[in-house]
């Protein structure tokens, strides 16, 4: 039997086309599988696949900053990390230079107590270091010269007050005519004579630094004990308040003598000290005597400084240097600045006024500009800032700040810290 082509082509293609809706449908359920292409909706009537659980939403972050520059901070939290605030204003911005100095004594607070007379130590009242007070006794010597001064005012003393009695005899018989003129003459030329010798005999006190009341009461005391005589003893008084910072003879040593010592010992003030700067010829028309100057140990005790004031500026410049002598004047109440140490000095050698200014510590760097951080209701708040002149504490603000702001002046790099964690969470 024959069979015709065209009619078998059209079954076998009715055929195939009834069973591709079920082929599509099982290619494209395994194609959505894999992930290659997204599921077409079924039928109407047939089965709908499973749906894949919704994906869950991300957790929400908590944000501590509202806005870009912005950190929300409350009080509690300033204060626990130590962030100080401080209103701003204008001010004064110095200008330093910088120069090697050394410690030394006020040579206006140094003295020595010398022998003003020849003898030998009896006694040496104060040890290497011992405080002293001005007219203070530190020694007594043993002089054959003070016994000659003072026998010689007191001799002077006596015959002084003989004749001075027998004038005054005289004197009323002569104005009764009862004795002759010239014995009265005599009388009065004798009794001027005294007179002199007396007032020359307290000079001679004077000059040795002894007082002649002291002495005639000394001699009415020697009387009462004649054993212990003081018309040899002269006591050596310090000159001024300070310490012994050197003693230069022992008991029993002569002084005052040809070729013997001329001091006893050597007293110092250190409550006031001296710094000796060497200032190159370049800066020393900056220099200027009365400035302030800054003080710090070049060796130790990094942390300590001091205030000091130039109170000379040489004229003459160093031969060997090329460099003038300038010293400061520093306070050493508690005795902490030796003399023989080496120091830095930062002399001002200049003050300019500013509207505004802020201290360095304020500040902080994001990349290539300055930014401060103005206190607001919620915390801070980021202000970028152009800067002008600075000096070693402060920084003068061109633009940004007006005066009266409060901004952050410690801790500010904890401010940083927190302004870059908010503006990464906000560019995520």
């Amino acid at each position: 039997m024959r069979v015709h082509l065209p009619l078998i082509s059209v079954v076998v293609g009715v055929a195939v086309s009834g069973a591709l809706p079920r082929v599509s449908q099982v290619i494209q359920s395994a194609a959505a599988a894999t992930g290659t292409t997204k599921l077409a909706p079924a039928p109407e009537g047939t089965a709908q696949p499973p749906k894949a659980e919704a994906e869950k939403p991300a957790e929400e972050k908590v944000e501590d900053h509202s806005a870009e520059g912005r950190i929300k901070m409350s009080p509690e939290q300033i204060a626990n990390q130590e962030i100080a605030v401080a209103a701003i204003g204008g001010g004064t911005l110095s200008r330093h230079l910088m120069a090697p100095g050394t410690i030394t004594p006020d040579t206006d607070r140094i003295a020595r107590v010398p022998a003003r007379v020849a003898g030998t130590v009896a006694e040496m009242l104060k040890r290497l270091g011992d405080p002293v007070d001005k007219d203070e006794v530190v020694a007594v010597l043993d002089s054959r010269e003070v016994a000659d001064a003072k026998s010689g005012y007191l001799t002077a003393q006596v015959n002084t007050e003989l004749q001075k009695a027998n004038f005054e005899r005289q004197q009323a018989l002569w104005d009764k005519r009862i004795s002759a003129e010239a014995t009265y003459l005599q009388a009065r030329a004798t009794y001027s004579e005294m007179q002199l010798r007396l007032n020359l005999a307290r000079q001679r006190l004077s000059a040795l630094g002894l007082s002649a009341d002291e002495v005639a009461a000394a001699a009415k005391k020697d009387e009462a004990t004649p054993n212990q005589s003081s018309l040899r003893r002269y006591q050596l008084r310090s000159p001024i308040t300070g310490r012994v910072v050197e003693r230069k003879v022992d008991i029993g040593s002569t002084v005052g003598g040809s070729g013997d010592p001329a001091d006893l010992y050597i007293v110092a003030d250190l409550s006031t000290v001296w710094v000796e700067l060497a200032v190159p010829t370049t800066d020393l028309a900056k220099v200027k005597e009365g400035a302030e100057v800054l003080i710090a140990p070049r060796d130790e005790d990094a942390g300590r400084r001091a205030n000091g004031k130039i109170i000379f500026v040489s004229p003459i410049l160093n031969a060997d240097t090329r460099s003038a002598r300038v010293i400061a004047a520093l306070p050493n109440n508690n005795d902490s600045w030796r003399p023989g140490t080496f120091a830095t000095a930062e002399i001002q050698v200049g003050q300019v006024g500013v509207k505004v200014k802020v201290p360095r510590d304020a500040l902080q760097s994001t990349g290539s500009e300055k930014v401060a951080f103005v206190r607001n209701a919620e915390g801070f708040e980021r202000r970028d800032v152009k800067t002008g002149k600075s000096d070693d504490e402060s920084v003068e603000i061109v633009f940004g700040l007006e005066p009266g702001e409060e901004i952050a002046v410690r801790n500010t790099f904890l401010l940083k810290a927190e302004l870059g964690k908010g503006e990464a969470e906000h560019h995520d």
